[in-house]
């Protein structure tokens, strides 16, 4: 017989009282079956799913305000970031919510013998047969077919008692859909690989015109080719490390995107002489690596950027460490790549969804056989990512779970930027939203994209030299090939730190647009914070020299200057910046970013916004000015 710990009979007590005859309400209800995906056919009674309750965390309501804390320039607890332990000890579970669904799962049959604890109480599991949980759940399942063959079983919706409701974030497997199809097809082609946020095509990714047949590189050619020296002129980073001992930045690739070193090695022997032959700390997540199967643009286009520019930019004087996340046959999510980073999320809230991220050891074979990573890679004080869903790819829960994560990295004095998208207000591929929930390309309704509506990370928009100017002209938001990603999210409220900004720009700029196409409550997270150039880089790809476009450029540009006055700090011995939304929305803060107030984001067949003077859901804040951002920063606590 299985003893449960004296805290969870003490909680089965205190609840027994309340726990029966509870009245169900609805809990979670998807609004469509997603592209690619029928129904097939109701699943059978007998069939065993594993049912998995994400317990709700203690004290996750107040994670913006202990954020907060640490972040805002005028707090006293400015820089006083917590260690991952207070982070853990702060957000477990109570005894209360692990009491709670024990009880109601015990009334219901499941007594100890099947429900299943894990060790840090973050969640509950027991192995139910389809006739129980739909009883459980007030529910029914289904078996949906999708078009390569793969079959997944899910419901329409959910309901849970109303006492055990405010104790459970969400249940798997139930609304939820894949993020990434897996097809095993054995021919070892790219078609037999697991579709994830890395695949060619997938989320955001940099676009191209093609090969450059004649490289510039001086400053009257940046409005025709991007190149370092450009970005410094742009942005005034002048600056040799100091403090690199110290210091960390992070860069985040999906397999099966890889760099390649002749690559890294043709631009720096252009740019920067004393890169030849400086290869990324390489840090493997779940069978991760620099894979040369395939290659071209599809495959190198992004590690190639990001590292070229970031390496670049840091000098060679501070190292750059690449997370590669996932394997070539499961591919890996956002969250696997947290999960490495931070231990605890592993099981937080219920852990990873397992129709949405990549599980290891591969369940299947052919795959990475290691255990997955957990808490195995430390966070570096800079994380840039280049990757995005469409904020309605995903549930409310899991999106919100996942932001929660982002604030405990902030909490531990880690930066995180994402790029906000390539397709102005649309939807990555240039997808908008119908009435309905589902997308088309002849959509209307404007599609955010996910993380960069998470008010816990730095959504960075793109600029661009505008045709016939200069580096010592204003930028004007990027309106070739690309338009910066911008808009108002659908699940987040928006954060106390941005609402002065951007209640100024709905009072004196609100779009001209029906409401029924916008989230036009002026009460949601708008984004992006800042931005930088996102148009015609020049990036060494497979041997040739390539013009790409994209906020797939300007994130990690941005995160290198950022990495430099963390530098700057350390030296001094002051702590890394952190979390850096509230103290650059601060007013101690304002005029350091250059403000940008031509172009716009067009998409859904509308003009989208427009870059105004102030923030704006184009280009945020403005670009930085390391100078200006360096100075304010030094003189923080």
């Amino acid at each position: 017989m299985r003893l449960l710990p004296s805290f969870v009979i003490l909680a089965l007590g205190l609840l027994a009282s309340a726990s029966f005859r509870s009245t169900y309400r609805l809990h979670e209800r998807r609004g469509h079956i997603p592209a690619g995906w029928s129904y097939d056919r109701k699943h059978d009674n007998a069939a065993i799913i594993p049912l998995r309750f994400a317990l709700k965390q203690s004290n996750i309501d107040a994670i913006g305000d202990y954020l907060m804390e640490v972040s805002h320039p005028e707090s006293a607890k400015y820089g006083k970031h917590w260690t991952a332990g207070e982070v853990f000890r702060k957000f477990s579970p109570s005894v209360e919510s692990i009491g709670a669904v024990l009880a109601w799962l015990e009334e219901n049959g499941f007594d100890s013998s099947r429900a299943k604890l894990t060790r840090n109480r973050g969640w509950i599991e027991v192995q139910a047969t389809v006739e129980e949980a739909e009883r459980l759940l007030q529910t029914e399942y289904h078996v949906y077919g999708h078009e390569t063959g793969q079959e997944h079983v899910a419901c329409d919706s959910y309901h849970l008692p109303e006492h055990v409701q405010s104790h459970v974030d969400f249940v798997t497997p139930t609304v939820h859909f894949d993020a990434k199809i897996s097809r095993r097809s054995g021919s070892g082609s790219p078609d037999g690989i697991a579709r994830s946020i890395g695949q060619p095509g997938q989320g955001t990714y940099p676009k191209t015109t093609g090969e450059i047949q004649n490289l510039l590189n001086q400053l009257e050619n940046c409005d025709e080719q991007i190149t370092p020296i450009c970005l410094r002129a742009l942005y005034g980073l002048v600056y040799e490390p100091l403090a690199a001992d110290k210091n960390s930045y992070g860069i985040v690739e999906y397999t099966p995107q890889a760099y390649l070193q002749p690559d890294l090695d043709m631009f720096q022997s252009n740019f920067s002489a004393d890169l030849v032959g400086v290869a990324p700390k390489m840090v493997s997540i779940d069978g991760g690596y620099a894979q040369t199967e395939y290659t071209g643009f599809d495959y190198n286009g992004e590690s190639d950027l990001d590292l070229e520019y970031a390496m670049n930019l840091v000098t060679a004087a501070q190292p750059i460490t690449l997370y590669q996340a996932g394997d070539m046959v499961e591919g890996a999510s956002f969250n696997n790549f947290l999960d490495a980073i931070d231990g605890t999320y592993c099981t937080f809230e219920g852990g990873d969804d397992p129709t949405q991220d990549a599980i290891y050891p591969d369940p299947y074979g052919g795959g990475y056989e290691g255990p997955e990573d957990c808490g195995t890679a430390a966070p570096t004080n800079v994380i840039s990512t280049s990757y995005a869903y469409n904020e309605a790819d995903l549930t409310p829960f899991y999106t919100a779970r996942q932001c929660a994560e982002y604030a405990k990295l902030g909490l531990m004095g880690v930066t995180v930027l994402y790029s906000s998208g390539d397709y102005g207000v649309a939807g990555n591929g240039g997808y908008c939203l119908t009435p309905n929930g589902t997308y088309s390309l002849n959509g209307t309704i404007f599609n955010p994209s996910f993380p960069g509506t998470c008010p816990y990370i730095t959504s960075v928009g793109a600029t661009q030299v505008n045709p016939n100017s200069t580096v010592y002209e204003p930028e004007g938001a990027c309106e070739q090939v690309i338009y910066s990603g911008g808009g108002f999210s659908n699940y987040f409220a928006m954060p106390e730190y941005q609402k002065t900004a951007v209640e100024y720009y709905l009072a004196n700029y609100y779009p001209q647009y029906p409401p029924d196409i916008w989230n036009a409550s002026g009460t949601s997270r708008g984004f992006p914070d800042i931005a930088a150039n996102g148009a015609n880089y020049v990036v060494a790809i497979d041997g040739s020299f390539w013009l790409v476009y994209g906020t797939s450029c300007s994130s990690p540009v941005s995160g290198s200057i950022l990495t430099m006055v963390n530098d700057a700090r350390l030296a001094v011995g002051k702590s890394p910046i952190g979390f850096i939304n509230p103290t650059i929305y601060s007013s101690s803060f304002a005029g350091v970013f250059n403000d940008i107030t031509m172009g716009g984001n067009q998409g859904c067949g509308t003009a989208g916004y427009t870059a105004v003077p102030g923030w704006d859901p184009v280009t945020g804040l403005g670009t930085p000015n390391f100078p200006k951002l360096l100075a304010k920063w030094l003189l923080l606590p």
